[in-house]
């Protein structure tokens, strides 16, 4: 892998990973696209650390004020949304990472992205926001995270369901945002951990790509770790106006355009 295509591949991790889109479903298609043979544990772990500095540098001050006061409502609503992940990833993931090895069924997941997007945008216009932590109650925090269980499913958004779950809550869109980055956290910080005990069962080869081509420099690596990070910091700055001043739709409509196409192009 080329520095250019470890860049490209971190920026696409970087945008994709707060965009209601996919970042697992982009980077498996532009893989594909760019031809990329090489499947490195350690790139993609450190494409995800990328996103996890990303995060924690934008929203550092509600994290302070987490570990500041941990005994507080918010602690709690986090720990429950995580559960469903944690069970739903010791459960289903390595039956779902071989289901979608090949991309075949990535049509689909984009178009269920879509369906939670559109999902959410109309079950929020049932009535007023109800507020933010203060209106928040544990079954508004286990309909997230189960949201988020869902999008262990590679092609389905984390972020998008996530955001999915809370505006469906009625929660109020700037803070149905800000919770949705911040458990991205321990999403991320567990997807990192999955991946460290693969690379210690993995071989060389599998985990620093080598093929017979080549294979994945420290210098490309370092690359798209750096890349991820910057570009992740502001596609979370810039979702979070987004959410808060527009909608979703235009996220729903891209989505389920390209979903469409990959369910086309690949019957072909």
């Amino acid at each position: 892998m080329s520095i250019i295509h470890a860049v490209l591949l971190g920026i696409i991790q970087g945008l994709t990973e707060f965009l209601p889109v996919s970042s697992s479903g982009h980077l498996v298609l532009f893989q594909k696209l760019f031809g990329i043979s090489e499947s490195a544990l350690l790139f993609d772990t450190m494409l995800h650390v990328g996103t996890l500095v990303a995060v924690v540098a934008v929203l550092w001050k509600d994290i302070w004020a987490i570990l500041r006061k941990l005994n507080q409502p918010l602690t709690a609503y986090l720990i429950i949304a995580t559960i469903p992940t944690v069970i739903a990833a010791l459960v289903f993931r390595k039956p779902l990472e071989r289901a979608f090895e090949t991309g075949r069924f990535l049509g689909f997941a984009f178009l269920m992205t879509s369906a939670l997007l559109i999902g959410a945008e109309l079950l929020a216009k049932r009535g007023a926001a109800k507020g933010g932590t203060e209106k928040m109650n544990w079954l508004d925090a286990l309909v997230i995270g189960v949201m988020q269980a869902i999008a262990i499913i590679p092609g389905v958004s984390r972020s998008g369901a996530t955001l999915s779950g809370a505006l469906s809550r009625r929660l109020d869109r700037d803070f149905a945002a800000r919770f949705s980055f911040l458990l991205s956290i321990p999403a991320i910080l567990g997807a990192v951990v999955f991946q460290l005990k693969d690379l210690m069962k993995g071989n060389t080869a599998e985990v620093v790509g080598v093929t017979a081509s080549g294979g994945i420099g420290t210098a490309a690596m370092i690359a798209g770790t750096i890349s991820a990070a910057v570009v992740g910091f502001f596609a979370v700055r810039l979702m979070l106006k987004i959410v808060r001043e527009k909608s979703l739709w235009g996220f729903a409509v891209y989505t389920g355009v390209l979903g469409l196409l990959v369910l086309i192009i690949g019957n072909k």
